[in-house]
């Protein structure tokens, strides 16, 4: 088996909420704390001191993409920085195999009074690029970055998605062997975003190990097979992509279920013959079971939602009424059961099921996590609606015009 790209063992990074230094006064006992006291318990934290990252553990193997997802302030960025020897760790191994292509902030390396034609030799001498290399490649940086016009500008007079375009662009001709990309290209228009992420994936077809931290989860899907969710600094989960999706969906949702005081509401998706299932074919009916122990209330409606988890969308939103379903009230029941069915004609992917119940002012109550339905569907390509239908085809009837 091949050695790992990339390797990160138990790292660990912390930093410090009050850590100023405004004066060499201030500068000086924080130096010699850091020289003779921190070595004392590198694994305790004190004062103000809070874990940006601990004890994170993964690896990426040549012609593997791995995602890192997760609420922000969980340490991705912190990750990539220490993967690019921007920062070090407190603890922990990590080190990178090959030649690095990293993007790790827009224009970082950039100098903002030289022009876009003398940051790109900056930027690719910085990556290790030798002169007569970065002349070979310097028109096809140009043209892929689409900035042609304005190359011999200053590029503090670049948009903040101009400077995102010529950043990849040099990163991207690099020729690296590891490619270490963090949410920049959410600035850059989307037909940019789009032949971003076919570079990404010509590199992976190339064995090319990348590391890709977004909160696109669309392009995380397309490009990733495993995918590590961070929250809070820790390793929530690492697992291929639509089970990791899935947690860290349902990590947002128990959030929600948290702030409405934790009131109990599950989900089971059934089939046609009452079979629970996880994964069914497109235009299969579905049946959702909820059951719920929501606080008092005069009556009691419901809303369903299905979110399509790579993307984000929201496929459906219905309340209860106008499914056929009058408002209950429960007269001293301790809770409810709720049949939801329908047709799943949704496209290939993934999404997740979630039920809020609502009382007689519309609010919600009570809401459940998300459960996973995976859809199978091979008639359309990265389509969120299956429309099932018959279609003809045939050459074009050319009329006869008749003689004068």
């Amino acid at each position: 088996m091949a050695q790992p790209a990339i390797l990160f063992d138990g790292v660990s990074k912390k930093f410090n909420r009050a850590q100023r230094f405004n004066s060499i006064r201030d500068l000086v006992p924080a130096m010699a704390s850091g020289l003779f006291g921190r070595r004392k318990a590198e694994d305790e934290l004190h004062g103000k001191e809070f874990w940006a990252l601990h004890d994170v553990s993964f690896e990426v193997r040549p012609g593997e993409a791995l995602g890192i997802i997760g609420p922000n302030g969980a340490g991705k960025s912190t990750a990539l920085k220490i993967l690019t020897r921007i920062l070090r760790p407190d603890q922990g191994v990590a080190a990178v195999h090959g030649r690095v292509g990293a993007l790790v902030e827009i224009a970082a390396g950039f100098h903002p009074d030289l022009t876009g034609r003398e940051n790109v030799f900056m930027q690719g001498a910085i990556m290790g690029m030798k002169r007569a290399e970065i002349l070979t490649k310097f028109d096809a940086i140009v043209d892929f970055a689409g900035v042609g016009e304005f190359i011999d500008t200053p590029v503090k007079r670049f948009s903040s998605g101009m400077n995102a375009r010529l950043g990849f662009a040099v990163a991207a001709h690099l020729d690296p062997e590891v490619l270490l990309i963090d949410e920049v290209l959410s600035v850059g228009d989307l037909s940019f975003q789009e032949k971003c992420y076919e570079r990404m994936q010509a590199f992976v077809r190339s064995g090319i190990a990348v590391a890709f931290v977004s909160h696109n989860l669309s392009a995380i899907s397309s490009l990733c097979s495993r995918v590590l969710v961070l929250r809070r600094g820790r390793v929530e989960i690492l697992a291929p992509t639509h089970e990791a999706i899935t947690a860290y969906a349902r990590l947002a949702q128990e959030g929600r279920v948290a702030e409405l005081g934790g009131h109990e509401v599950t989900l089971v998706a059934t089939d046609s013959i009452g079979a629970v299932v996880t994964e069914i074919d497109a235009g299969s009916a579905v049946t959702v079971r909820i059951t719920a122990h929501p606080p008092a209330a005069e009556f009691y409606q419901a809303e369903l939602n299905v979110r399509h988890l790579e993307s984000g969308a929201l496929i459906y939103r219905g309340q209860s009424g106008p499914a056929g379903a009058a408002p209950l009230a429960l007269h001293g029941s301790r809770g409810l059961e709720i049949d939801w069915s329908f047709k799943a004609n949704f496209g290939r992917g993934h999404y997740g099921v979630s039920c809020a119940i609502l009382d007689e002012r519309q609010r919600w109550v009570a809401v459940s996590a998300p459960i996973l339905l995976t859809v199978n569907e091979r008639q359309s390509e990265q389509a969120l609606v299956f429309l099932q239908g018959t279609c003809e085809m045939r050459p074009l009837q050319t009329p006869s015009h008749a003689s004068a």
